[in-house]
Order: C-alpha cells, then sequence, then structure tokens
C-alpha cells in the first residue's frame, strides 16, 4: 500500500483536492479497492461492492462539501455524508474481519485511518464558517437584471 504525499501545512486550500481530509480519503478507497481484491469471489455484489462504494462514497462528499461552501448548512450536510460513509466503511471492514477476509492487524489499520479521517471531518465541521461565505471562483453569473427605471 503506497503511501499519498499529505499536505500538511496548507495555509489556503485553492480545492478541494487540497484538502487533508479529501487525500486521505483517497488514499483510504484505493486501499480498500487492493484489499478487496482478495476477498472471495461469491462476495463481489455484496461485501465487496458495498465496501467499495462506501470508501468512495467519502471523498465525493468531501468533493461536494467543498463545492457547496457558499452555504454553511449544505457544507455541513455534505461532510455528515461524508462522516456517515466513513462509518459504514468501517461497518464493512469489521463483517470483513469476522468472516475472516481481513486479519485483525488490517481491520486494526482501516480503524485508524477512518477514526482519524473522521476526526478532520468533525474539525470541518466544527469550523464551517472558516470554509464558507467566500464565493467560488469558478461560479457563473449572469449580468444584473434592471428592475428599476429612471423615470424623472
Amino acid at each position: 500500500m503506497s503511501e499519498m504525499p499529505y499536505q500538511s501545512a496548507l495555509s489556503h486550500a485553492q480545492g478541494f483536492a487540497d484538502l487533508l481530509a479529501y487525500q486521505i480519503a483517497l488514499q483510504m478507497q484505493q486501499e480498500v479497492f487492493e484489499i478487496t481484491r482478495k476477498f472471495p469471489r461469491e462476495e463481489m455484489y455484496s461485501l465487496t461492492d458495498q465496501i467499495r462504494r462506501s470508501s468512495r462514497s467519502v471523498g465525493a462528499q468531501i468533493a461536494e462539501a467543498w463545492a457547496k461552501r457558499r452555504y454553511e448548512a449544505h457544507f455541513i450536510s455534505k461532510l455528515t455524508d461524508a462522516d456517515s460513509e466513513c462509518l459504514e466503511t468501517l461497518h464493512w471492514i469489521e463483517t470483513a474481519r469476522r468472516c475472516r477476509y481481513l486479519a485483525d492487524e488490517q481491520a486494526a489499520h482501516f480503524a485508524g485511518q477512518y477514526d482519524r479521517l473522521g476526526r478532520l471531518i468533525a474539525g470541518m465541521i466544527a469550523k464551517a464558517s472558516a470554509f464558507c461565505g467566500k464565493p467560488s471562483t469558478r461560479q457563473i453569473r449572469e449580468t444584473a437584471a434592471e428592475y428599476f427605471t429612471n423615470n424623472e
């Protein structure tokens, strides 16, 4: 399992890919993919599919939260979804451990990483105002409509 170089001293994120939580989510989804390649074939459409989907959804929800940061409540909602996907992934990790598809050490590694990721997401939720409120630079704007006329 290769390590992704994390940016640990971000002064300002230019996009969701700069967020440490997103970088870890991406790394973890790849680790989940690699480990599930060894699951039994009969688990392909159940356990394997479920754990891959939930692990991939974490990063997607963080990216969506970034896109919604103009509205703090929406930003928080998407991050809450990301945190939920972390916990769902942990459920499937525990299921795989109990089915003996993962060793205890492997399951502990995933649990530790998803716990770290959950804490990062919780920190972003707690400090949502630091992320929100500024209009996106990619936003498309129409010209202002003329609502008033000058009748003098």
